[in-house]
């Protein structure tokens, strides 16, 4: 795709522990997929996005955690939310939107108190352990052993819950630490260490496969907002 031909995602980026809340204008993506959920309200248009090999349009479209997609409208405003489905259903997601109106700071401020999913609790030790992710590896190992359970335990809990492999939640989470890092003003190599990619073409393949679309593209129009 040619970024430079594809107007959109200019605009403020609020990060959260498990969520995140862009209010810009939408561009264009290639298919992707990643795991959290994904609510994307159209403020002023319907937005329109293929979802599997069903074409969506309205004025707000839901997208499921691991369903492939490719947002094909640009240019328009958009609420985009991004939510862990750990913490939260997407049916809830769109319940939380539509409480919010079209203001992005009420849906920051509503998600900040929404209720999390009930999780087994050693579920959630892993999920804590994964969210204070830095720059060193994390062993399969050493984060069953912090959820008391062994390898393979460790491995069904998480596949039974969300049809998902532990590396890829912690790939999510090393994305979300490298995209604040460099909103923050980080350069992409100094982000991509500091959440542990490789280097910088390892964090940028990921937001390619992860966004369907470009690290700059991703970064160059967004703001880092606070949360709260």
């Amino acid at each position: 795709m040619n970024d430079t031909a594809t107007p959109g995602w200019l605009g403020d980026i609020w990060l959260a522990d498990d969520h995140c809340l862009l209010l810009s204008t939408l561009g264009r993506t290639d298919r992707h997929v990643h795991y959290a959920h994904q609510v994307l309200v159209g403020l002023g248009a319907d937005v329109e996005v293929r979802v599997g090999e069903q074409l969506c349009s309205g004025p707000q479209v839901l997208i499921a955690s691991q369903q492939p997609h490719a947002i094909l409208s640009h240019g328009i405003p958009c609420l985009t939310l991004f939510a862990e489905p750990l913490a939260f259903d997407l049916a809830d997601l769109a319940l939380a939107c539509e409480h919010a109106g079209n203001s992005a700071e009420h849906l920051a401020e509503s998600l900040g108190h929404w209720p999390r999913r009930r999780l087994d609790p050693r579920l959630e030790k892993a999920l804590q352990r994964i969210r204070a992710l830095d720059e060193q590896t994390l062993p399969a190992r050493e984060l069953a052993s912090t959820a008391t359970l062994s390898i393979s335990q460790l491995e069904r809990l998480f596949s039974g819950s969300l049809k998902l492999s532990v590396r890829r939640l912690v790939l999510w989470q090393r994305l979300r630490v490298a995209l604040q890092r460099a909103l923050s003003g980080a350069s992409l190599t100094e982000a991509a260490l500091a959440a542990g990619f490789a280097d910088s073409a390892h964090f940028t393949r990921s937001v390619r496969r992860q966004f369907g679309l470009s690290t700059r593209a991703a970064l160059r129009g967004l703001r880092l907002r606070t949360v709260g």
